[in-house]
């Protein structure tokens, strides 16, 4: 019998065996029924190797922040914003381990939605999903926004001139609206709905410059770096720290994105866990040192308000024009290829809520000739790309990093409840130190929850009303799920 209940309609979980063979494609409709949309023969395709994965996860983490979030974190820490960095990273290593063992046991699109859905119920794997799309789409357009400092200070440095402000900047005294954030996003879609196979290929390549970017900005700040910039060291107290390290967060947002790929992988069960840690290493490593040399070559209050703020430094370093424009190009490269990522990962998480039903069937629908969701991304982008064009910075940063948050500490808890109901379930990885792991992974995220800003939970809680909108008036009638126990009933019935 289906579940009749509301409480058992929101606690009813997607067997992890159906949605691995939804993600091989070994399920279709029942006999009779039509076929739904994504389903027709069409499915995601596994083209995805180890290095290409990590580049994905290197790529949505390295630049998701570090491009512009000094400018913001350090006038709430000071120069205690290398321990901001290193709270987020030690938070984003424990929860990197159990995205590893989730997605190593669920090797499906969706990410921490779908971990949700295995373990948690429906309800709780849509305020997930939610929760990712707001995630995802903010990220997307405060990368968006940053792409067009970066690309301002090149033609300033390079040609002398500058984008006219009136179409530079969110709406204020001074600006109408981002086109150069918009025409970014704009692009990326255009590359995604070419293909998932030539958008991989494109950002393992801008990886490569990304890096190299990075480390000529870490090798030349260095040369700058003063002792005496970091005293006094904790300037705005250890609460000022905790305000930064909550703020940055939404940087490793790249930890999520490996999984949003599992079905477009090769050899998931291996594959994942170790894009998952490598990514981790990669993006840590570079995060703190750039921290570093970043704080050491400039008085940390000068980083209030300053657009383009690595390829400042390296021009007031150097006294010369050259060191910058070199960076500002990398950075243009780097972020183009951090927002093809993210919304590469929302597209994701839509399809994958589209194919259950929870969203219009729409959302999974796959081009017969790319194998991708044309019309999920053009949706996407639009999103994306009006709030990009539309919304301060400073805003965007602390509502993903809510999002993000939310979603680590849900896969944290989907290991526990996953070892607990189905130790035997096959694992590529297992969480070393379990239980413990798992639970200072929920408690650090607790923890920078906490230290977000009054007004981030303004808006995730404007974004909760939307989800409990959309779900009881659609997802909660549509779910898959629920179809099948109308069919189960309505079988047993006649029998």
């Amino acid at each position: 019998m289906a579940p009749n209940t509301l409480g058992a309609r929101l606690l009813r979980r997607k067997p992890v065996s159906t949605l691995i063979a939804e993600s091989e494609g070994r399920e279709g409709p029942p006999a009779g029924a039509p076929e739904e949309g994504g389903r027709s023969g069409i499915h995601l395709r596994r083209s995805i190797g180890l290095w290409q994965l990590s580049a994905i996860g290197i790529g949505a983490t390295i630049g998701t922040g570090i491009f512009f979030v000094l400018n913001s974190a350090v006038p709430s820490a000071g120069p205690a914003v290398i321990l901001s960095f290193v709270i987020a990273a030690v938070t984003a290593g424990l929860t990197a381990l159990c995205y590893a063992e989730m997605a190593s046991a669920i090797p499906v699109s969706g990410s921490s939605y779908s971990y949700a859905y295995a373990t948690l119920g429906e309800g709780v794997a849509f305020g997930v999903g939610i929760c990712l799309l707001m995630e995802y789409g903010v990220s997307a357009s405060a990368i968006a926004v940053s792409w067009a400092e970066y690309l301002n200070k090149f033609f300033d440095l390079a040609f002398g001139f500058k984008i006219p402000e009136v179409i530079a900047g969110a709406p204020d005294a001074t600006h109408w609206f981002n086109l150069p954030a918009l025409l970014l996003v704009a692009m990326v879609c255009f590359l995604l709905i070419r293909g998932v196979s030539e958008s991989v290929k494109v950002n393992t390549a801008m990886v490569a410059v990304k890096i190299l970017i990075l480390l000529l900005f870490i090798g030349v700040a260095l040369t700058g770096f003063h002792s005496g910039n970091l005293t006094p060291f904790m300037p705005l107290g250890i609460g000022g720290v905790q305000v930064a390290a909550s703020s940055i967060f939404f940087s490793f947002i790249g930890l999520d994105a490996v999984s949003t790929a599992g079905e477009e992988v090769k050899n998931p069960r291996r594959t994942l866990p170790m894009a998952i840690i490598i990514s981790l290493v990669v993006v840590t490593v570079l995060y703190i040192l750039v921290a570093l040399a970043g704080i050491g070559a400039q008085p940390w209050q000068k980083f209030d308000g300053q657009e383009a703020g690595l390829a400042q430094i390296l021009q007031d370093i150097t006294g010369q024009s050259w060191p910058a424009i070199l960076f500002a190009i990398g950075a243009i490269v780097s972020i183009f290829s951090i927002t093809l990522v993210v919304i590469y990962g929302q597209t994701r998480i839509l399809y994958s809520m589209g194919r259950d039903g929870m969203l219009p069937k729409r959302f999974a629908e796959l081009s017969p000739r790319t194998g991708t969701p044309v019309w999920n991304t053009i949706v996407v982008g639009l999103g994306v790309g009006v709030l990009a064009a539309f919304v301060p910075l400073a805003r965007l940063a602390d509502i993903t990093s809510l999002g993000t948050l939310i979603a680590f500490s849900v896969v944290s808890i989907g290991v526990i409840v996953l070892r607990r109901t189905q130790p035997d379930l096959p694992r590529g990885f297992r969480v070393p130190g379990y239980p413990v792991v798992p639970l200072a992974s929920i408690g650090f995220c607790v923890y920078l929850i906490t230290g977000l800003h009054a007004d981030t939970f303004k808006a995730g809680g404007a974004a909760l009303v939307v989800a409990v909108a959309v779900y009881f008036g659609y997802s909660i009638k549509h779910s898959k799920l629920e179809r099948a126990g109308e069919r189960a009933d309505a079988g047993s019935k006649v029998g």
